[in-house]
């Protein structure tokens, strides 16, 4: 492209693009779009009305890979979807069959810096910083009640921030660079409408865990193996803001998380703070300088000195730790002193601050002289920033009791927040008794060193990462045992309350957001227990009791990681901790790598140590995976097995919840095999006795009951002829998975409700539907939804332009389910494009693919809709063939089946196609 397209606009329509900001907008709001649709938008906007071969396209678009021509047909379908092309009389590409496209829309040229005023794009940080408005749904930690000497540094954001989508506040460690970060993520919440995730990577031990970390951040779950697509999904295409704290220590991940963000997603914004820079394409730097303070003070007026942002600082900071605290001249001085030996460093000030209130000014000044000489001297043999962090944390350290320096220490064994109990746990011992450890840690906390959140109610706490890192090393520095012993009681403790957890009620269950808070001390311990110097046996029963959570936090890439882990120590463990480890790893392989032998073996497994031990509980936990799983595979035999033996089960439970659960399983079997009327019976039966969709259910599960069983409901009144209350539940099922927040369920829900509406030929309800669908699927990286999703857009294309984009787009989709071992979407998918087909006289094509998909459905039992697909047949007899009486004969059977199974809607079909071909041939 040339230079002189980088600040042009290109107005059609109610539309306007800018190449150069890579920014499609429609009435002045952003249109997500795809970066290839945008390619080929650019490539044809340059040449209006000119035709632009498909050769030319591909390499302009795809100039880095070779692409079939089907890959230009899908996305120039798209673009036109997006465009609205053909809606309205509106036409802006036109198609020269055979050759290429052209853009025919009248289109307008603008210079943004001309007359016109520019289409505003999404806001930078500088446009949205000065707002004052918090957002109420982020994850914003709370600001401080005054950023002192941080107003020019605002200031400067806003002049130099105006291109700007990644800006990273980059300085040495406690200079406020998260404070910075976190005033301006509050100012720019409203502009952003609370669309704001904050990351604090502090709490990060494991650099592989940066993706899982963001996609917690922004209270999303993972349900396929690809959290970057989870992040990708959420953010692709709207307004949104990522505030990615401490970046020093995953530095390289972080970095290739962020160029592929910002190559992907034109609409984010993204505020890092770290002690380098991330070196990445569009970074833009604000280095955070130390508060300004007085070189000499002995030269200035105490008026003048009280100017100074560190001086402002520390004194606001001592007169909230002791408000009585007298501040005369001379104390004015002695804090202007402290300052400049403290070189303005935000953190270093705040804790003299604190000490001085305790101890007076003038002793504070003096210990900083005599303790902190040491710290300034080792700065010419060390990193300047290393050395005065450390030359900080040495002289707080030194300040303690000798109690409070084993606590200290103790504490730092915790990673992200941990409660008060947790700290009572760790670090007491036969030596330290609970309350000389819950005074020192008031000690601590009125010291800066352990950081105190009681906003929650609940009375967490948490040490800043630089102060936890120099508090290990002190623990470590101790011996090895001593670091052991503190490791080890963490385990413990963690271990004692995660297999509390599982005598919890289901209502304990539903708010993740504690058990969420706790992932860093999980994982630690789980870290420690494998570990060179840990305990396997913990581990293993750490790995069996973390299980449930990860899978209720739907980090199922963890769950079967540490599973794994721990069945390789499982030698000599009791068969109902394998139980559990089997069962989650098989669920967790399922969802994240497909229907592979190594789910299949693992749930098998569960569910013979399910049997052994005699526990019906986990027999029937294990058999709804496993119908699932074999459902998913087109294995309906075996589906049908697990759920009459789920039936007899349930029985000998007697539970309503157990029997909602098998019932559900034997209903969705009977449909599948073609048994309607059993099938309605049964499904009813299991609403009836299903109590309300809850979360929490989804662990021992791994979906949620009363959803499935609402929605193979709803798909077998549309079978049995009763549209209207099968689109009703439909719309009911979607609605309840959607309060679930669980990808899977909400998923399910949608990829039935979709087919509904397609068969009732709601196009309009289908849209609606595909639309959130197609979210859901890319925000939880579920890649047979996904491979779903792009069928039914290319069925919607074709109904309202028939064009064969949308056919072969139909088609790639069902190459994709294949691929991905996921047989049930494909008989509904197929039967769709085998319609379409016979519309454009494809008819060869078209008999083919019906031939094949009788040959599947009767091979796997699928026999619900053998009668549409003898009803196509009996067509493609009579157009291709010219063969009425096979037609006649194939019609007759389509009924006959239809009313065998009690599948009306196909029976009504297939008699209206029975009824014209009689008139026409009698007449």
């Amino acid at each position: 492209m040339e230079n002189r397209h980088l600040g042009e606009q290109i107005v059609f329509g109610p539309f306007c693009l800018s190449p150069g900001e890579r920014l499609l907008t429609k009435d002045r709001e952003p249109v997500p779009i795809g970066g290839r649709s945008l390619d080929l938008l650019v490539a044809l906007t340059e040449r209006p009305g000119q035709v632009l071969s498909k050769r030319e396209l591909m390499k302009r678009v795809w100039s880095d890979v070779v692409v079939e021509d089907g890959s230009l047909r899908f996305h120039m379908a798209g673009l036109r979807k997006l465009l609205g092309d053909g809606e309205d009389g509106a036409r802006y590409i036109a198609t020269q069959v055979g050759v290429g496209y052209a853009f025919v829309a009248p289109t307008e040229r603008v210079d943004p810096a001309g007359d016109m005023p520019a289409v505003p794009s999404s806001p930078s940080i500088a446009d949205v910083i000065e707002t004052g408005v918090a957002a109420n749904s982020t994850n914003l930690p709370p600001r401080l009640s005054n950023l002192v000497g941080r107003e020019r540094d605002i200031r400067l954001l806003k002049e130099q921030a105006d291109r700007a989508r990644l800006f990273t506040i980059v300085g040495p460690a406690g200079v406020g660079k998260t404070s910075l970060a976190i005033e301006i993520a509050h100012q720019a919440a409203a502009e952003f409408g609370g669309s704001i995730a904050f990351v604090d990577f502090s709490m990060l031990e494991n650099p592989a865990i940066v993706p899982s970390m963001i996609v917690g951040a922004m209270g999303l779950t993972v349900e396929g193996e690809d959290a970057l697509a989870v992040i990708l999904g959420h953010v692709r295409g709207r307004r949104f803001l990522l505030v990615l704290d401490n970046c020093e220590h995953v530095m390289e991940p972080t970095a290739t998380m962020v160029e592929r963000i910002m190559d992907e997603a034109p609409g984010i914004r993204i505020l890092a703070t770290s002690r380098e820079t991330l070196r990445v394409r569009g970074e833009h730097v604000h280095r955070l300088d130390p508060l300004g303070y007085p070189e000499d003070p002995d030269t200035l007026a105490v008026k003048e000195i009280l100017t100074f942002p560190a001086v402002e600082l520390f004194c606001e900071r001592a007169a909230a730790a002791d408000s009585a605290l007298d501040v005369d001249e001379k104390a004015i001085r002695l804090i202007a002193g402290m300052c400049r030996r403290l070189d303005g460093m935000a953190l270093p000030i705040e804790l003299a601050a604190v000490r001085a209130a305790t101890h007076g000014i003038a002793a504070t000044a003096r210990q900083l002289g005599e303790r902190f000489s040491l710290g300034w001297l080792g700065r010419r043999t060390a990193q300047r920033r290393q050395q005065t962090l450390q030359a900080t944390l040495d002289w707080s350290y030194d300040l303690l009791s000798d109690l409070e320096r084993i606590v200290f220490e103790r504490l730092s064994i915790f990673v992200g927040p941990f409660s008060i109990d947790a700290a009572l746990d760790i670090a007491s011992d036969e030596a330290i008794g609970l309350d000389d450890v819950a005074v020192a840690l008031d000690e601590l906390i009125s010291k800066s060193l352990v950081n105190a959140n009681r906003s929650s109610g609940a009375g967490m706490y948490r040490l800043l990462e630089m102060t936890r890192a120099y508090a290990r090393e002190k623990l470590r520095a101790r011996g090895a045992d001593h670091y052991t012993a503190a490791a080890a009681r963490h385990a413990s403790f963690y271990l004692r309350e995660l297999e509390a957890v599982a005598g919890q009620d289901e209502q304990a269950l539903e708010d993740s957001e504690p058990l969420r808070l706790q992932l860093g001390n999980i994982r630690h311990a789980l870290d420690w227990s494998f570990g060179k110097d840990g305990d396997r046996k913990v581990g293993v029963r750490l790995a069996a009791a973390s299980a449930p959570v990860f899978l209720n936090l739907s980090h199922l890439i963890e769950c079967q990681t540490w599973c794994k882990r721990a069945m390789a120590e499982i030698e000599g463990a009791p068969r109902e901790l394998e139980l559990e480890l089997q069962g989650a790893l098989g669920i967790a392989l399922m969802f994240t790598r497909g229907n592979g032998t190594a789910a299949g073996d693992a749930l098998d497994r569960a569910l013979d140590l399910a049997t052994g031990l005699e526990d019906r509980w986990n027999q029937l936990r294990m058999l709804a995976r496993l119908h699932i799983f074999h459902k998913r595979l087109g294995n309906y035999a075996i589906a049908q097995a697990h759920a009459v033996r789920a039936v007899e089960v349930a029985t000998q439970i007697g539970n309503d919840e157990a029997l909602s659960v098998a019932f559900s399983l034997s209903g969705i079997s009977r449909y599948l095999a073609g048994n309607l009327v059993r099938a309605r019976q049964e499904l009813e039966l299991a609403m009836e006795k299903s109590g309300p969709s809850l979360r929490s259910r989804t662990i021992r599960y791994g979906f949620d009951n009363r959803s499935r069983t609402g929605i193979a409901l709803a798909y077998t009144l549309w079978l049995l002829g009763e549209p209207e209350a099968a689109g009703r539940l439909a719309r009911q099922t979607v609605r309840e998975a959607a309060q679930l927040q669980h990808g899977i369920t909400h998923c399910i829900a949608l990829v039935w409700s979709l087919v509904i509406h397609l068969w009732m030929n709601d196009f309009t309800a289908a849209e609606e539907a595909l639309a959130v669908f197609t979210e859901s699927a890319e925000s939880n990286a579920l890649d047979p939804y996904i491979a779903a999703a792009s069928g039914f857009r290319g069925e919607l294309a074709f109904q309202r332009e028939g064009t064969s984009a949308a056919l072969d787009a139909i088609a790639e989709s069902l190459a994709g389910l294949r691929s991905a071992r996921y047989e049930l979407l494909i008989a509904p998918l197929t039967i769709t494009l085998a319609w379409d087909l016979l519309l454009t006289s494809r008819l060869q094509e078209a008999r083919a693919l019906i031939e094949a998909a009788v040959s599947r459905c009767e091979a796997i039992g699928e026999l619900f809709v053998m009668p549409e697909l003898l009803r196509i047949k009996a067509e493609i007899a009579y157009r291709l063939d010219g063969d009425a009486a096979a037609s006649e004969t194939l019609l007759r059977e389509a009924i006959t089946l239809a009313r065998e199974q009690g599948a009306v809607a196909w029976e009504r079909k297939s008699s209206a196609n029975l009824a014209a071909l009689t008139s026409t041939h009698a007449s």
